[in-house]
Parts: C-alpha cells; sequence; structure tokens
C-alpha cells in the first residue's frame, strides 16, 4: 500500500528481491499538468509495467476493503506512505500484520512531514523506522531502523533519495525477519516530537533568524515547495538554492549586502547567499542571471 515516489522505490526493491506480491494498493488517479489529465500514482504505474495488481479503493471504511482482502489472503501488508489511515480490521488482517517504512528515527518526527522537518531543525542524522502497525499515527513498535546522514548542504530531495534507498533496504530486512519468526520489537515510549504538515508560513523566510536556520529552511523546502520572501517591488522570489557566507555583514536583517555572483543577505547572525533562484512569473534562473538583469541592487530590503 503506497503512493508517491517514495514508495514505489520500495516496491520496486521488494518486487525484484521475488517476495511475492498479491496486490498493490494504492490512492485515486488524480488530474496533473496544464491539460488536468488524470495521472496514475507513481506506485500505480509501476504495478502497471510490471503486471501487478491494482485496486484503488475510495475508502477503508466500514469494511469496504474486507472482499479484497478475503480474496487476496496477504501474510503481510506493507505501507508506505500511502495516505490513508488503516481500520483495525485491515491491520488485524494479515498473518504477520502490517509494517509500515516511516521516514524518521522514531518516535522522533512522527506525521506528515519527517524529512522536511529534519533538515529545517538543522539536524545531521534521520533514517527510516520499520514499525508494526498498531491504530495510532505512527505508534507502533519498531522492529528496526536504518540511518542515514544529512550533510550540511542536503537539500529535501537528496535526503529524501537516500531513505528511499535505506528504506527498500530496511523492508527487505523487515521482511525476512518476520517470516523466519525472528523479528523483535522496541516499544517506541511517550518522548515523542511530531511532524507537522508544512504550509505556506513555513515557507516565508525570516531574516531574523540566524543564517543557519535560514540555510536549513531553504535546502529543507527545495525541491518543493520552496522558501521564498519578497523582493522591493512586493513579488515573490523563491529560494531554490543557497549557502552560507564566509563572513558576517554589517546591515539590516533582510538587508542586501553584496551581489557577487550570489545574492548576499544580512540574517540576525550571518548571512546567507542564494544561489538560485524563481522569481515571480518567471522560470528557475542562477542568482547571477538575476543580477545581470538589475533585478536587485545592494541595499534593498527583502521580506
Amino acid at each position: 500500500m503506497g503512493t508517491p515516489d517514495f514508495a514505489r522505490d520500495c516496491l520496486k526493491e521488494i518486487y525484484e528481491s521475488g517476495e511475492k506480491i498479491v496486490g498493490v494498493v494504492t490512492t485515486l488517479d488524480k488530474p496533473r499538468g496544464r491539460g488536468m489529465v488524470l495521472t496514475p500514482t507513481p506506485v500505480k504505474q509501476y504495478a502497471l509495467d510490471n503486471g501487478l495488481r491494482v485496486f484503488q479503493p475510495q475508502t477503508l471504511k466500514d469494511g469496504a476493503f474486507s472482499e479484497v482482502l478475503e480474496e487476496l489472503k496477504p501474510d503481510l501488508i506493507v505501507v508506505v506512505a500511502y495516505g490513508k489511515i488503516l481500520p483495525q480490521y485491515v491491520l488485524d488482517f494479515p498473518k504477520h500484520g502490517c509494517i509500515n517504512a516511516h521516514a524518521s528515527i522514531l518516535p522522533r518526527y512522527r506525521g506528515a512531514a519527517p524529512i522536511q522537518r529534519a533538515i529545517i531543525d538543522g539536524e545531521s542524522k534521520t533514517g527510516v523506522s520499520i514499525m508494526k502497525m498498531d491504530i495510532g499515527l505512527d505508534t507502533g513498535d519498531v522492529i528496526l531502523v536504518e540511518e542515514v546522514d544529512i550533510l550540511e548542504n542536503d537539500n529535501l530531495e537528496a535526503v529524501h533519495d537516500k531513505l528511499a534507498v535505506a528504506g527498500a533496504k530496511g523492508l527487505i530486512k523487515a521482511i525476512k525477519l518476520l517470516d523466519c519468526g525472528k523479528a523483535t520489537y522496541t516499544k517506541q515510549g511517550d518522548k515523542f516530537t511530531y511532524a507537522e504538515k508544512i504550509t505556506k508560513d513555513d515557507c516565508l523566510i525570516d531574516f531574523e533568524k540566524d543564517a543557519r536556520a535560514v540555510h536549513n529552511q531553504i535546502r529543507g523546502l527545495s525541491p518543493i515547495p520552496v522558501a521564498f520572501t519578497k523582493a522591493m517591488d512586493g513579488k515573490i522570489l523563491k529560494v531554490t538554492r543557497a549557502h552560507l557566507a564566509e563572513k558576517d555583514f554589517e546591515g539590516k536583517c533582510g538587508q542586501v549586502v553584496l551581489l557577487d555572483k550570489g545574492i548576499y543577505v544580512k540574517c540576525k547572525n550571518g548571512a546567507i547567499v542564494f544561489d538560485e533562484i524563481i522569481p515571480e512569473g518567471k522560470g528557475r534562473m542562477s542568482a547571477e542571471a538575476y543580477i545581470n538583469g538589475r533585478k536587485i541592487s545592494v541595499g534593498d530590503i527583502l521580506g
């Protein structure tokens, strides 16, 4: 059971490991692009490409999926970013229950945006927890954890890709442990944190923060949904890539203090350098191209 790219990568590894997949469950096709064409989820597309049976129930509530479960009789259900809450009757059906790959080191960062929040918070390490699911939100007993490093300039895409590999590896290990009866279960305890869904407010850059915090915000939200500020003309300026300036500058928070291939902006402590941006109504471009277009000047106040 899964929906996005992360889930597709995990499905691919399980399929290629030789496990017998009796069915793939994903969410409904959604309209995408300018033509709003109904588009299958990445998980569905991979399943169809490999001749796997696909199910897209509108709901799992009130026993709506019971008939399919009885037909398929799965020994185990693997859930990766499916997008729907599993009712108790689904959790209880398989002999080995349901396991989930969650993109954090539980019990930290339960919830909707664990990868983004870990980067924004400046974490140097994260991982994928393979847990036996219960009725709570990411509260189940942990079978194993695969850890990955978050490097200083890693963005959301880079960490996501590392976690997809780690998650697939962890799931294969967990399936083998369950199959031979050697899986162990560790309670999470009550010292947890919650990764709230990313909102527009999370994307607005606050230059009153330290430069490192701004840097973490920019990379944690790139390539989507992208952190942004406002230029002097009031138009949105999205920032897709940045780095920390090697020295501090005098000036007000949010002030452009230097233009030299990048846009240097003063923060509370230190300065951030915009390397790549998306001006409102334009495509992605280097900061240098934006500077050469004379769209910004030293002394401008952003935000």
